[in-house]
């Protein structure tokens, strides 16, 4: 059998990863888990990466977690199954606090945690037959990957209920209708279109980017005096910054400004 990898290429200045699970429809396990932090951990001391795809091999995003391990792991002591969920968590922390946009092209199923891992990402570009559902209470578990954090600040209760206690399919056309997918495209147009989304990012200043998914990071658990506070630092910084010369001057001048 081919083992579970974290396939990682360049596409520019883009970072592309790919879950390639494909015994198990690009199902998540511990060894991807470790590896999407490494890797989300190079690319941030590389200045060469603006941006990071998400993506899965083959016609599948990724089904979530492998039942067949956790039917195994019911045999060993409950730490084991801990530490595995923490593992998984230490990537979707690691998403959120990544400081340059993050993009889930979705083909296919996005289950379980599959669905969690798309919802850390800054943007979801997903294919118009995209599938997703949070699969857990079909099989009398409850949900993990921070799913029950995004979606019960995304979208009303009643849905989030419907969603994750009755295991509701839905479709990515209603999902960016609920304002959860920002892009669907053709069937099979997912990673070109998330991709070209990314270039467009590429050529924003990184520092600004950083400071926004910052910002954005902070408000829901801060006052608005606190977050007025961050705001002021923040744009004075990148005011100072190089990058706010080029960016200002550029736009005066009515020319593209080169972040470089």
């Amino acid at each position: 059998m081919t083992p579970a990898q974290l396939l990682s290429h360049s596409e520019g200045r883009t970072m592309v990863l790919t879950i390639s699970n494909p015994e198990h429809r690009n199902a998540l396990g511990p060894e991807l888990y470790a590896a999407g932090v490494e890797a989300l951990n190079a690319a941030d001391s590389n200045p060469e990466v603006r941006s990071v795809v998400i993506t899965g091999a083959g016609s599948t995003f990724c089904a979530g977690g492998n039942l067949q391990r956790l039917l195994e792991n019911r045999k060993q002591p409950p730490a084991l199954q801990a530490a595995s969920v923490e593992g998984l968590h230490g990537w979707i922390e690691a998403i959120r606090s990544f400081p340059k946009p993050v993009i889930a092209a979705v083909e296919g199923a996005a289950a379980g945690a599959g669905f969690s891992l798309a919802l850390a990402c800054d943007f979801i570009v997903a294919a118009e037959d995209a599938l997703f559902v949070m699969a857990y209470s079909s099989v009398a578990l409850s949900p993990d990957g921070g799913s029950t954090w995004s979606l019960s600040r995304a979208l009303p209760r009643q849905l989030v209920s419907e969603l994750l206690m009755c295991g509701e399919r839905i479709r990515a056309p209603r999902l960016q209708q609920l304002g959860l997918v920002n892009r669907v495209t053709p069937a099979g147009a997912a990673l070109a279109q998330a991709l070209a989304l990314a270039e467009s990012l590429n050529q924003r200043a990184p520092n600004v980017l950083a400071s926004i998914k910052e910002l954005m990071n902070d408000a829901p658990q801060v006052p608005l005096d606190r977050q007025l506070a961050s705001e002021r630092d923040q744009f004075v910084r990148n005011l100072h910054h190089a990058n706010g010369g080029i960016g200002i001057e550029a736009f005066l001048a009515k020319r593209k400004p080169d972040y470089s």
